[in-house]
């Protein structure tokens, strides 16, 4: 039997009393500050953490912060507005006024406390949802929140293992997350080597071997033409996630009036709004369709193949793009003139077929370790989560440890004892 097991057969055999969270914990309040006022204060060294809405989190002096009213003790911020979560904090610190934080006298409750809040966040965030165009809960919803509160031995006792658990998971997150890192750096590495070809091999430029068009401008794929079904709109979240559900599609003679913007299988599109630069080759399989305004058509002859193209694109092409793209929070590209004078090496179709199938299975073992590593990483926390689900309900119900599979056993044992 565990120490938790005798813990709770001891101290909450028959269960625990549920309570709010108001009359159990001391709320804190925040400081008033502006997010103008917060830029002006930030300092690397700054000895209060500040937090505001979101994930804006800023370090400052305390001299600096106006009517401050600062944390010194183990709480637990409720962030309210946005992001919806609970961060656990120990050192000085203090928040906009539009969260709230928890304390209590002993240090375990309000560790208690915090993945209590984790452990049904999810709640938390389903109430956040009705309420406008921003996730917001009000504090009642936390105020109000029935808890389970065991004696202190038992939290003390649950906090413990969660707290070793969590840092067992945090290690291996970054373990694997360190290993993706190394394998996506190996694989960029080769393929600069491999894109690098000697001097004697000929460069063209980019614009005397593709054919360039870029989406139409002018309003001419406005929402009210778009159906629900016809002729598909690709957009730029094709070109990045490469995925052929489509939103939009438009009618047989819309689609006539704009049919220079139509893509054929081995073309090659490229988000040239908001994210820069990535890429997409329109498959065999691909429906009829045009582009978007925010991607380019890139159409190579035959002298150039598709995806050695693609991979030059996004190891050199792309940094291109950046530099020339335009705008605040969304940035575009203007004009492409400036690509088609991008000089690129030329080997032949033999060497580029070689170098593309080099690249893909270069490719293939980055896309497994993506897919692998960070399902690794979400399976350890989904792990964690249910053993902390099942500590929480287990000490609320005031039931051991033992699974049912373990408890059938030892009846089964007991009913073979008692028939021999």
């Amino acid at each position: 039997m565990s120490k938790l097991d005798e813990l709770i057969r001891e101290y909450c055999s028959n269960g625990v009393e549920f309570k709010p969270i108001k009359e159990v914990y001391q709320r804190l309040k925040g400081t008033p500050i502006t997010a103008a006022k917060m830029k002006e204060i930030e300092r690397a060294d700054g000895d209060v953490r500040i937090f505001a809405g979101g994930k804006t989190v800023i370090d400052a002096y305390e001299e600096d912060i106006p009517k401050a009213n600062i944390t010194r003790v183990p709480a637990v911020l409720v962030q309210s507005r946005g992001v919806i979560d609970a961060v656990y904090y120990e050192k000085p610190f203090t928040f906009k006024n539009e969260m709230w934080a928890y304390t209590h006298e002993n240090k375990t409750a309000v560790k208690f406390l915090y993945y209590v809040l984790k452990n049904n966040m999810e709640k938390f965030r389903e109430a956040a949802s009705g309420m406008g165009s921003l996730p917001q809960i009000s504090l009642k919803v936390t105020e109000n929140f029935e808890m389970p509160i065991p004696p202190l031995p038992v939290q003390s006792e649950i906090v413990r293992i969660l707290d070793n658990f969590t840092e067992l998971t945090a290690e291996l997150t970054a373990e694997l997350t360190a290993e993706l890192t190394a394998r996506q750096k190996q694989y960029e590495f080769y393929r600069d080597k491999l894109l690098t070809l000697n001097r004697d091999i000929k460069t063209v430029k980019l614009g005397d071997v593709c054919t360039f068009v870029r989406g139409p401008f002018g309003g001419a794929l406005k929402k009210e033409i778009f159906k629900t079904e016809g002729y598909a709109v690709y957009e730029q979240q094709h070109a990045i996630y490469r995925n052929l559900d489509f939103r939009y599609y438009i009618d047989k003679n819309k689609f006539s009036e704009l049919k220079r913007f139509a893509v054929n299988p081995g073309d090659m599109i490229v988000s040239c709004s908001g994210t820069i630069g990535k890429t997409f080759v329109i498959p065999k399989n691909a429906p009829e369709g045009l582009i978007n305004q925010a991607l380019l058509k890139l159409t190579p002859n035959e002298e150039l193949n598709v995806f050695y193209l693609q991979y030059f694109f996004e190891n050199t092409i792309s940094k291109v793009l950046n530099g020339v793209a335009r705008g605040g929070a969304i940035k575009n590209v203007p004009s492409v003139s400036e690509l088609k004078l991008i000089e690129l090496p030329l080997p032949s179709s033999d060497v580029q077929k070689k170098l593309v199938n080099v690249l893909d299975n270069f490719d293939a073992i980055c896309s497994d370790l993506n897919i692998g590593l960070p399902a690794e990483i979400e399976a350890r926390e989904k792990q964690y989560e249910f053993y902390r689900d099942s500590l929480l309900t287990y000490v609320a119900t005031g039931k051991t440890i033992l699974t049912d599979r373990q408890t059938d056993r030892q009846t089964d044992r007991q009913t073979d004892r008692q028939t021999d």
